[in-house]
């Protein structure tokens, strides 16, 4: 009898440090050095509910989970360097950064070594930016990726859609819902950044380059006013900003710009005009004063990444760069469903019109035939090829 109790005993004590071992091998204490923790993402500085270029990135974290079985950690921080470091010294061996700062990780500072030499099994997938090369092209480490959107494409589309309503709105919206300035006066278009930078100038060139083509067809002039310096998180200024835009005859304004652009986006409904939002479909946000979103999706390039990761082919993509394009649907622009739903039943003929022009310049520039300037890649606007619209501050 009293050996049953003894077994019985033992048998509980070795169930207690059993549980033991899993709860602290679970929640954060120390990891076995085999342990696979699965994939880490640093948010940008807008944070995971920023309704765009984070939140795509996590729900693509979240389908990578539900459909690859892959555990993911998401970090707020304001230490990137410190949380790369952090995350790859635990054991994390594919970490995505979403934050504009490369320096430590690709180059060191200090005179230390760059963090990507300090954990050459870990991969750092970086977004926005190619700084993972030296000046005669060689790539500097095998474990970055650097992932680029062919956004000026979309933001092109974008551009020659604002031309194309623009010239058409009192023959799509009826007069009491907008308040269009008709005529040269009303032939400009805003464009606002959150800081001057070649991840923001890749949207603005493109969507002026657009605006061109268009009114090249048109045979008409446009002016395309903008500010590289609204920030990222003020709102309410935004739609000072926006308002003096709007007053001033500008009909639509495209943000890069974070929360800046939900003020903009506000002031056009309150003053009845159109607004150009970025990153995620945000066309509900205001529905009827945002004509389109230029989409940079986050959760096409973290998914399929995630997919290398799980069936053990990083070295497929270790050390590349991977453009997504407008045929991989990680950019392009909204179907249009919202702004087509304020269309007048009379303006439904032109509606059509105009998204067919929408698909024709977009196979062009898959083909090609069109050639959009690619700020992200260095190269540089040439603005005496705007023939028909000047760019007077930028």
């Amino acid at each position: 009898m009293l050996k049953i109790k003894s077994t019985k005993k033992l048998i509980s004590i070795i169930s207690m440090l059993m549980l033991c071992t899993m709860l602290f091998t679970g929640c954060g204490g120390k990891k076995t050095a085999n342990e696979d923790l699965g994939i880490a993402l640093i948010t940008s500085a807008a944070g995971p509910n920023d309704n765009g270029y984070n939140a795509s990135a996590i729900k693509g974290l979240e389908k990578v989970k539900k459909e690859l079985g892959v555990n993911y950690k998401v970090v707020e921080s304001k230490d990137i360097p410190g949380s790369l470091s952090e995350l790859a010294k635990s054991g994390y061996k594919l970490i995505f950064t979403l934050e504009y700062n490369f320096d430590a990780l690709i180059n060191g500072v200090g005179g230390g070594k760059s963090i990507a030499e300090q954990y050459p099994d870990t991969t750092f997938v970086i977004f926005n930016d190619n700084p993972n090369v030296n000046k005669d092209g060689s790539v500097k480490h095998k474990n970055v990726i650097s992932v680029l959107f062919d956004v000026h494409e979309a933001a092109f589309l974008a551009g020659a859609l604002s031309v194309l309503v623009n010239e058409n709105n009192a023959q799509l919206f009826d007069k009491a819902q907008y308040n269009f300035i008709e005529g040269d006066a009303g032939r400009k278009l805003g464009f606002f950044g959150g800081t001057k930078s070649n991840g923001i100038t890749v949207f603005s060139y493109g969507f002026a380059e657009g605006a061109n083509y268009i009114a090249k067809k048109l045979n008409v002039n446009y002016k395309c006013l903008s500010d590289y310096n609204v920030g990222f998180s003020d709102s309410a200024a935004g739609a000072t900003k926006a308002n003096t835009y709007y007053s001033e005859g500008t009909n639509i304004i495209m943000s890069v710009a974070g929360a800046v652009g939900d003020g903009v986006t506000s002031k056009a409904k309150e003053v009845k005009k159109l607004a150009i939002e970025v990153d995620a479909d945000k066309d509900n946000n205001q529905p009827g004063y945002i004509l389109t979103s230029v989409l940079k999706n986050t959760e096409v390039p973290v998914y399929s990444i995630a997919q290398h990761y799980k069936n053990k082919t990083m070295a497929e993509v270790n050390g590349k760069v991977i453009n997504y394009n407008l045929a991989s649907k990680a950019t392009g622009i909204t179907d249009l469903s919202v702004i087509e739903s304020k269309v007048k039943e009379s303006g439904k003929d032109k509606w059509k019109e105009i998204k067919s022009q929408i698909e024709e310049i977009t196979k062009k520039i898959d083909s090609r035939e069109i050639k959009v300037t690619n700020a992200q890649a260095g190269e540089k606007l040439n603005k005496s090829s705007l023939t028909n619209l000047s760019m007077p501050n930028d």
